[in-house]
């Protein structure tokens, strides 16, 4: 029997049962239409490099990220620490890879260090003090891409896009972490040409610090969500972000 389907004989569905299937029906199918679209906008920017789709799944049930995996989906984004370790325990930590897309907490970097592939917000010169003291005393290397807040909005974290490239350089001294690129969120805002401003910006500024830092060898760009992840192809970005035009809404 499909374990998202309810039992037979049942007079009424199990409401825990209907929703996950009402999460991963037709899930297949989004799937495929965000990736053409990936595809579209990076057939329109002339682009010869890959663009890796993150599918997030903050707020699904680990019965959705299994969906997804039989979908295809090889990459799974998380918010929090706590959510991510569940998932990990309940889906496995090499069924996919595991990005971790928000804030860390100082006090959480223990913990969240084994559940990840790639950070995508080292917004402080101290988380990354934190990160590189923990992969020491682990033996391990961190991935992790440098948040930048290309948008000037002070409800954003990250480094400010003028002391982006200095923050990257005091990284690069830290032992146990490797750089792999940066992140930026878009703007608040409906206006395409501002996010498209914020996006480019953030290229940029990964640009110039491969420039002036020969140490400084990430290439990843992660710009982009569900409403904007076209244009941050458009504008370069490696990997995007992508939850509710996979899964829809959920509280």
């Amino acid at each position: 029997m499909d374990a998202l389907a309810p039992p037979n004989g049942l007079p009424h569905p199990v409401p825990g049962l209907t929703f996950v299937a009402m999460e991963t029906d037709g899930l297949a199918a989004r799937l495929a239409e965000v990736r053409e679209r990936i595809e579209r906008a990076r057939q329109r920017a002339g682009r010869t490099d890959g663009v890796t789709l993150v599918a997030v799944t903050k707020t699904h049930p680990p019965a959705v990220v299994q969906a997804a995996i039989r979908a295809g989906v090889a990459d799974v984004g998380e918010n929090r620490v706590q959510e991510l370790g569940d998932k990990v325990d309940a889906v496995g930590r090499r069924a996919v890879r595991w990005h971790l897309i928000g804030h860390l907490q100082r006090n959480k970097v223990a913990k969240a260090l084994p559940l990840f592939d790639l950070l995508h917000s080292l917004d402080s010169v101290r988380l990354a003090e934190t990160l590189s003291a923990e992969a020491v005393k682990a033996g391990v290397t961190v991935r992790a891409l440098v948040e930048v807040n290309s948008a000037g909005e002070a409800t954003k974290g990250g480094f400010p896009a003028a002391g982006a490239v200095d923050a990257v350089g005091r990284i690069l001294e830290l032992p146990g972490i490797e750089l792999a690129g940066m992140m930026t969120m878009a703007p608040f805002t409906d206006d395409q040409a501002v996010v498209r401003r914020a996006f480019a910006a953030t290229r940029e500024l990964r640009d110039e610090a491969a420039r002036q830092l020969p140490a400084f060898r990430g290439g990843e760009l992660s710009m982009g969500m569900s409403n904007d992840f076209e244009i941050a192809v458009e504008e370069g970005a490696t990997l995007v972000r992508v939850g509710s035009s996979i899964f829809g809404e959920r509280g």
